[in-house]
């Protein structure tokens, strides 16, 4: 099994488009030059964030294989091949440890109601098919599961499953993760922006951060002031993107995201429909959040 340490800030990188839906391979690549000029700690391909859950596996492949040729080694990469059945799950696991993925992002199955030990042997299952590092991946909000700390303590006793990030936006489940693995060789991220501080001061490891394609340095210097010893600092960039934050109230976070990269001078197109509206409302709260943090200096 390769051996990564799982840490830092991972933006779930966003899969740039064209007007007609298709790829942008070259604007990816820009956009990876532009992640890794601002110190971020890995990639992530195909998250919620690079909009994973609508497309197809054929492009997941073309984001894959174009991130990893741009990121040349430099940066560890993240492939989420998550999937509702455990068959296509792994399927999608074994295309991304052949284009040369670093670690495996998978989110729990959706739709369907899962039991605990349906979920634990879902992941026991595909863990033992692959040879790669596994970060677990729980947002019941969107998939209708959640991954219990119990389980999650279960899960971290099998050799590559090393990590788990938490998008439940309960810090108390995020703690639960942490304290119940410490005697472990395992990494709790956090999967919401603003907890990440409050994750890395718990014993976490940094976060999976869709703020990141908006501004990769801020959020790279919450962890590395972390790391530093310098908690001033660190909660200093944790609260300033606190405002770009309250904007994702008015839609899909995915679409406000994106909506400003583009706003930014970053051409990643739309998100592919139909989520890719914002009312009037928030569209203009994006902009003036957008020009209040750049008198600030954010980047």
């Amino acid at each position: 099994m390769k051996k990564v340490e799982i840490k830092g800030i991972i933006p779930p990188i966003v899969t740039p488009m064209y007007e007609d839906e298709s790829i942008n391979t070259d604007e990816l690549r820009r956009q990876v030059e532009r992640q890794i000029k601002n110190g971020v700690h890995a990639l992530f391909c195909f998250g919620t964030n690079g909009e994973g859950y609508i497309l197809n596996g054929k492009e997941k492949e073309l984001v894959l294989k174009t991130v990893i040729d741009q990121v040349k080694g430099r940066i560890p990469v993240y492939a989420g091949t998550g999937c509702i059945s455990t068959k296509e799950t792994i399927e999608q696991s074994k295309m991304a440890e052949a284009a040369g993925a670093d670690v495996l992002s998978i989110i729990t199955p959706s739709f369907a109601k899962a039991s605990q030990a349906e979920l634990y042997t879902h992941y026991e299952t595909v863990a033992k098919a692959v040879d790669l590092p596994i970060v677990l991946y729980n947002i019941p909000m969107r998939t209708g599961n959640a991954l219990e700390p119990e389980t999650v303590a279960r899960l971290a006793e099998i050799d590559n499953i090393v990590g788990a990030k938490d998008s439940s936006g309960n810090f108390d489940n995020l703690k639960a993760y942490i304290d119940l693995t410490k005697d472990k060789d395992f990494a709790v991220l956090a999967g919401n922006d603003g907890l990440i501080l409050k994750c890395l001061t718990a014993g976490g490891k940094g976060g999976i951060a869709g703020r990141a394609n908006v501004y990769p340095h801020t959020m790279a210097c919450i962890y590395n002031s972390f790391i530093a010893g310098d908690l001033e600092a660190a909660r200093r960039y944790q609260d300033s993107v606190q405002s770009f934050g309250d904007v994702l109230k008015f839609g899909n976070p995915n679409t406000i995201i994106k909506m400003a990269a583009n706003l930014l001078g970053y051409p990643v197109g739309p998100c592919r429909a139909p989520f890719n509206q914002l009312s009037e409302e928030g569209l203009a709260a994006l902009k003036k959040v957008l020009e209040e943090n750049k008198a600030k200096g954010l980047d």
